[in-house]
């Protein structure tokens, strides 16, 4: 019962900083809410999107406003003086929509999306543009896969670390297992993943700034150092819960913070 409770604890400790991460990274939809015209506007902007074709911008206006007001985008290359771009959106059902081009892998585009009637408008997003990063086609199996097996990982590395807390409990083989999913999901399957979406197997330390890339590899040094601390294959219990710890915290930074980026 009590191994049940630590498993159990393990997931929804798990489960928690997963669902922190998914939502703080860059990559995720700005979503917001806006007032015009006296109406309140729920949006979700884009902030990722496949190179395959152009990416749809659309905004659901409430049905109060439908057919009183017009929009546009403005956008322009990520990080570069060029003129901004004007493109006007069109009715679609009951959307507004346009269409951004579509960019290089890894290359990112700034852009308003701007609401008007008469000589009303409104910039949904404010004074600050949303930053847009496109990327190629991912294989869904080999993204599937290298979720899972990350996710297990991680979920491996928590449980480690609470056995490592229980002296009744050998944390060695948790250990192991840990460290195998964090190679495979972070050092095989990851390159994978990254090669599709941005054309290079790695671009973290020492070759490039891509946090996501950094993180996976001091993770990986952890469970090493944490495997090689004991004598034979028994890892110090204090090594096997500073691991757990720092793969946590690691974790928990939001995913592609200084991720693969085109420089224009």
């Amino acid at each position: 019962m009590k191994k049940l409770f630590l498993w159990l604890l393990a997931l929804f400790i798990t489960l928690s900083t997963a669902v922190y991460q998914r939502l703080t990274g860059p990559t995720y939809p700005y979503r917001g809410k806006a007032s015009f015209l006296g109406q309140r506007i729920e949006f979700k902007l884009p902030r990722s999107a496949e190179n395959t074709d152009r990416c749809r911008i659309a905004v659901d206006p409430p049905e109060a406003l439908s057919g009183k007001i017009q929009g546009y985008l403005q956008f322009k290359r990520h990080k570069t003086g060029q003129p901004w771009n004007i493109l006007a959106m069109k009715q679609e059902d009951t959307h507004l929509a346009g269409y951004l081009p579509k960019q290089p892998a890894a290359g990112k585009l700034e852009y308003f999306v701007h609401l008007v009637s008469g000589e009303q408008e409104i910039s949904l997003s404010g004074a600050r543009p949303v930053v847009i990063r496109f990327k190629g086609h991912v294989s869904s199996a080999v993204l599937v896969a290298h979720i899972i097996v990350m996710f297990l990982g991680i979920l491996l590395s928590v449980r480690a670390g609470l056995a490592a807390i229980n002296r009744h409990e050998n944390a060695a083989r948790l250990a192991q297992c840990t460290a195998i999913l964090i190679f495979i999901g972070g050092f095989i399957l990851g390159p994978v993943v990254q090669k599709m979406a941005f054309g290079v197997f790695w671009s973290g330390f020492p070759v490039g700034k891509d946090l996501t890339d950094t993180k996976t590899l001091l993770m990986m040094i952890a469970w090493i150092a944490a495997l090689a601390s004991g004598r034979r294959t028994q890892p110090r219990r204090g090594w096997v819960l500073a691991a757990s710890i720092l793969t946590l915290v690691l974790f928990l930074i939001p995913h592609s913070i200084f991720g693969s980026e085109l420089k224009w």
